[in-house]
């Protein structure tokens, strides 16, 4: 008999739900409750730890990789990239915070902040992490720095292999422990919520939230393909339709990474060089991320408004430039943007392995597939541009002449 997988996400769901029933099983003594509380107090505790490792695995490699001397092309394809993540953050809020209010009513926030008091883990366990969040996030910054100008000296190769590796043990520990422990994890967390009696002011929001989240998603693909069309004197509207079945494949597979050979063909059919496509799309597969963030942004919009806590706009600039960063070393495993997000909650005044935390990263997963497919097609649109780039510098020069590299060859070239 073939045994039957089930996803992340419809574990989740079912994580939910069933932690929302259990919840309500007034009549169950106490300790039954504080079980999966216990547990998914436990999680956190260890998440907690794993949170500044995860900025140090992630981002020091992150940055030692991006910043290298990567030429005009490479520069231009991740200020585009960025710039395109940013402005998703930034109109994401702006939107959020004039929108969201009209239906996160101070009743409303009242229901959530001023439920039942929550049930207490039956233990806990005294696991601190190495390093704070801030430490990490200095000392990530500074060595990322500092490992990129030494390979620009054709130096660092020890001290990069070893963040290298120990970035794919991070990712080890994500994958085999993090991310299959969340639905038990979110499991404990909405039981609580659900005993506290908050849990259907938060769904009542949420599900709003998500409505205007995708059109956002897909408002800002059409427009970046609107911009490629334009400067490139041709119609968006068949790189529209060209990009459906990347969209498809993002949504059901919640992969940047697996969707790559599909938008790799989509970006051929929209007439995108080969020695630009095989480039830029896996680059920014890796480094695009206007949907993740405008889904992060909004959702944490919204529980700061819920919750009754500070919103202004230069706090949550501060926190969008650094996701932007921060977000380009996710790890491939869906949730990766949320999980990479975690360590700058703070900086909005979120606690990382808080309940707000937890619920933070409920809501997102639950809906991650959609931000996957907004960063994808935004890629190929990206591609559009690029290529017409380089159609513009390079292809002038006659002695140029594509090379079984291709990466390799234009870089060269456009430092020349």
């Amino acid at each position: 008999m073939k045994k039957i997988k089930i996803g992340l996400v419809p574990k989740l769901l079912i994580a939910i739900v069933l932690g929302i029933l259990f919840g309500q099983l007034g009549s169950l003594p106490t300790v039954f409750l504080q079980i999966p509380i216990t547990i998914s107090s436990l999680f956190s505790s260890v998440l907690s730890f794993i949170i500044p490792l995860m900025i140090i695995g992630y981002v020091v490699i992150g940055i030692a990789d991006l910043t290298q001397g990567a030429g005009k092309l490479l520069g231009a394809t991740t200020l585009i990239s960025y710039g395109s993540t940013l402005v998703g953050g930034v109109i994401a809020y702006v939107v959020a915070s004039n929108i969201f209010p009209i239906f996160i009513t101070p009743e409303l926030s009242a229901s959530v902040t001023e439920g039942g008091e929550g049930l207490a883990a039956l233990f806990t366990i005294p696991l601190e992490p190495m390093l704070d969040v801030t430490s990490a996030i200095v000392f990530a910054f500074l060595f990322g720095i500092s490992i990129s100008w030494l390979r620009g000296q054709n130096k660092g190769e020890t001290i990069y292999n070893f963040f290298n590796d120990f970035s794919a043990i991070i990712t080890r520990i994500l994958n085999s422990f993090i991310i299959p422990g969340l639905p038990i994890y979110i499991f404990g967390n909405f039981v609580n919520l659900s005993y506290t009696g908050s849990i259907q002011s938060i769904l009542t929001v949420f599900w709003r939230v998500f409505l205007i989240v995708l059109a956002l998603q897909l408002l800002g693909v059409i427009v970046l393909f609107i911009i490629a069309g334009i400067y490139r004197k041709e119609k968006p509207w068949q790189f529209i339709k060209n990009q459906i079945p990347g969209y498809i494949t993002a949504v059901g597979t919640q992969s940047s990474a697996a969707t790559i050979p599909v938008n790799v063909e989509i970006a051929r059919k929209n007439g995108v060089s080969q020695q630009i496509r095989e480039f830029v799309v896996p680059l920014c597969a890796t480094i695009h991320l206007y949907g993740s963030i405008t889904t992060v942004t909004s959702c944490v919009t919204a529980v700061l408004i819920m919750y009754g806590m500070p919103f202004d706009f230069p706090m949550m600039m501060g926190f969008i430039l650094v996701l932007g960063i921060a977000m380009v070393a996710a790890p491939g495993a869906p949730g990766g943007a949320i999980m990479s997000a975690l360590p700058f909650l703070p900086v909005v005044g979120i606690p990382a392995a808080g309940p707000i935390a937890t619920l933070l990263i409920s809501l997102y997963l639950t809906q991650d597939s959609f931000g996957t497919a907004a960063n994808v097609s935004g890629d190929n649109a990206i591609a559009l541009i690029i290529d017409k780039i380089y159609h513009t510098k390079i292809l002038k020069d006659k002695s140029w002449t594509p090379s079984k590299n291709p990466e390799t060859e234009i870089v060269k070239e456009l430092n020349t």
